[in-house]
């Protein structure tokens, strides 16, 4: 079993940044791909961008590429999203995904565990 926690979240001004943190444990980390979701009121939830397990290889969203990086410390059992020049329109809660041997696919069906999420705000 998977355990996963967000952090980072907040309220930041347009234009700014902010780095999530999702933590792992549990299971073998380096064996799962990793995705980041989100989730605004009224919406679904949609993919933002994941991490293979094997190569690295990162999928982004196009609302989001050329402004968010994925990236992954599997020493450190640790996913992080560096979220820069934000817009209101990124507001949302972000939820971290683990794809137990998976490649990073844009599906949430395919992600087997969760966190509980993590809010993010931006200001106009």
């Amino acid at each position: 079993q998977v355990q996963l926690v967000e952090s980072g979240g907040g309220l930041v001004q347009a234009g700014g940044s902010l780095r999530l943190s999702c933590a792992a444990s549990g299971g073998t980390f380096s064996s799962n791909a990793m995705g980041w979701f989100r989730q605004a009121p009224g919406k679904e939830r949609e993919f933002v961008a994941s991490i293979g397990w094997k190569f690295a290889n990162t999928r982004y969203a196009d609302s989001v590429k050329g402004r968010f990086t994925i990236s992954r410390d599997n020493a450190k059992n640790t996913v992080y999203l560096q979220m820069n020049s934000l817009k209101p329109e990124d507001t949302a809660v972000y939820y971290c995904a683990a794809d137990y041997w998976g490649t990073g696919t844009p599906f949430t069906f395919d992600y087997d565990y969760w966190g509980q999420g993590t809010q993010v705000t931006v200001s106009s």
